[in-house]
Order: C-alpha cells, then structure tokens, then sequence
C-alpha cells in the first residue's frame, strides 16, 4: 500500500514536470514566432525599403519617367504607340484584357490586365496574329521589305511588358519617322544612337533601345 502512494505521488510529480515543461515550451515557441513576426514582417522590410529608398529611388519607385512633374510611363512597361510620328514597340501584353469588345462597350469588362495568350508555336492562331501584324507595319512603313522586318517587332518579350527594342527595329522606322514629323534623317538616327542602351558589362543582354524613352526624346 505505501508503495502505491509512493508511485501516485511520483507520477503526480512527475506529470506536473511535463505540464510546467510543455507550458514553458509553449511560451517560448510562441515569444519566439512573435519575435520573427516582428523581424521578418516589420523590420526587415521596413530597412530593405528604407535603403532602397535612398541607394535607388528611380527603380524602388516602379521606374517612373516624369515631365513637368507628372508622371507619364515607367522606364520598365512598354506602351502601345500607334502615332505615325513615333516609333512602335513590339506586340506585348499590355495590350491584353480579360474582356470581349461588347463588354467593354456595356461598361463591364474587367479593365486592362498584363498576361499573354500563351499560343505554341504550332499554334494557328500564333501564324495569323503575326502575319496580321507584319501587314500593319508594312502598310505603316511602305520604304521596308518583308524581309527587312526584324522579328522583334512581330513577336512578345518573355515578359509580354517589354519596352524594348532591338537597335535594328528603330532603325527599319526612320522612314517613316522622318516622313511623318519633318525631322531629317541625321536627325532622327543621332536620336536612336542617343537612347542605345548598351549590354550589362559589355556581356549580359543585348544592345536595345527603349522605346518610351526614344519616343519621349523624340516628342521634345
């Protein structure tokens, strides 16, 4: 009988040691997910967005260009330039909605979305949009052959948002550019060696151009 009270009052103990062990076990676990919360939600971002505020403005603030104060693009999103007098980017995804042409009419489209239609290159939809759009840009640039249409201009970016363009692809435009504003040729080519955007280190990317920023030029 004394044995038996012995070993109640030891398991007693015993589990009053395991509930005062979880319980401590508990407040750390939970004093230690607060305190990440607290680092990792608050203030890594609130440096990380504070140092790129003052290392990198420009880029932290979504690459806005600016004229008169007002912002106008951003340095990164292409735009559908359709102006004679300006030059032309490639087909890109800013150009994408999620609505057909009577919801947009009706008022109930969903408004503009960047994505892309994602078409293989089996696809025949894929032939028929580009073929449509090398007969725009011939129609747009009668002094170019076909065969003078760099592909850039025909087809999207990986993104679909790029605003660039291959060096080439400005300068298949000139004819037309000079045609439609009365610049000269001279003119027109120093503004595309200009806005020439060389590649990262001499080796990463490719020379191109940045359409906004070349249209802008152009503009003023």
């Amino acid at each position: 009988r004394f044995n038996d009270r012995a070993a109640a009052c030891l398991l007693r103990y015993l589990g009053g040691l395991t509930m005062k062990k979880n319980r401590m076990t508990l407040v750390r676990a939970f004093g230690f997910s607060l305190a990440m919360i607290g680092l990792c939600g608050f203030v890594y971002p609130l440096i990380l967005t504070g140092a790129a505020q003052v290392l990198f403005p420009f880029q932290a603030n979504g690459s806005l260009i600016e004229v008169q104060g007002k912002p106008i693009a951003s340095a990164l999103v292409g735009q559908d330039f359709t102006d004679e007098r300006l030059f032309h980017g490639r087909p890109s995804a800013y150009r994408y909605n999620t609505y057909t042409a009577e919801e947009a009419a009706a008022g109930s489209g969903g408004g503009l979305a960047s994505g892309s239609q994602n078409y293989a290159p089996s696809n025949p939809a894929l032939t028929e949009r580009i073929e449509k759009d090398v007969e725009r840009f011939l129609a747009e640039n009668p002094t170019v052959e076909r065969q003078e249409i760099p592909s850039d201009l025909v087809t999207a970016s990986g993104s679909g948002l790029d605003p660039h363009i291959s060096v080439e692809a400005a300068r298949v435009q000139v004819d037309r550019i000079v045609a439609n504003t009365g610049l000269s040729r001279t003119e027109v080519e120093a503004l595309i060696d200009e806005a020439v955007e060389e590649k990262v280190l001499g080796i990463f990317g490719e020379t191109k151009v940045n359409v906004v920023r070349l249209n802008l030029a152009l503009a003023h």
